[in-house]
């Protein structure tokens, strides 16, 4: 029986993109690039802040404006990371029942460390005790380093564990940590890219996936 549950953050418990978005087309306007659609973005997530602003250049990281750019990002989304951002719909629910029913709980993120422990308690209190997000020494996902950090800090093993996200750098980082996957359908990726990408258990709300991991107990 699984006791352990360790959870993507954006897309996942919380719909940033609103935020990301908005905060990186405001330093594409005023440095000169195009800016993408919400729909765009939402494709471009999933791999860190760097990669997202890659995505967004025309020329990736190979454009000479790339670090400039990244440099002016970081702290203008720093400070509008909670404008709009806010956990999905039954969220918070499932994570007191899911606590109570006693589950061990960690979040793992692409994001920056300091600001997935910020969000964390802001949005979700002492609902989840573990954060870990990017950070020097900790490779980012796909790599498996967050996920088997997460176990270790909880005491638990990967055969004790799921990870649950919504995209396809979850589903290949599970596998790459040897960890079950959920994939949730109410992020970033579409059904149809996450059963491409592998994921096999697909869970359309917080509620359908409550249930599932209640029955668990």
């Amino acid at each position: 029986m699984k006791n352990t549950l360790i959870f993507d953050l954006d897309g996942t418990l919380l719909n940033t993109i609103d935020d990301l978005a908005n905060s990186l087309n405001h330093i594409l306007a005023a440095n000169g690039y195009p800016t993408h659609s919400r729909e765009a973005m939402m494709q471009m997530v999933g791999n860190g802040l760097s990669m997202l602003v890659a995505r967004a250049l025309p020329k990736g990281k190979e454009d000479p404006r790339f670090s400039a750019v990244f440099s002016e990002f970081c702290p203008y989304y720093e400070a509008h990371k909670a404008d709009l951002t806010a956990p999905y719909p039954g969220i918070a629910e499932m994570l007191s029942a899911l606590r109570a029913a006693g589950y061990r709980m960690a979040v793992v993120s692409n994001k920056k460390d300091a600001a997935v422990r910020e969000l964390i308690p802001h949005y979700f209190g002492d609902l989840i005790p573990l954060a870990i997000g990017e950070h020097e020494g900790c490779a980012r996902k796909p790599a498996p380093d967050m996920v088997l950090a997460a176990l270790d800090a909880l005491g638990a093993t990967a055969a004790d564990a799921y990870l649950i996200g919504d995209s396809e750098v979850d589903v290949a980082t599970a596998k790459n940590a040897g960890v079950d996957c959920l994939a949730v359908t109410w992020g970033f990726r579409s059904e149809q890219s996450l059963r491409e990408n592998g994921a096999t258990a697909l869970f359309h709300t917080a509620a359908e996936l409550a249930e599932f991991l209640l029955a668990g107990k």
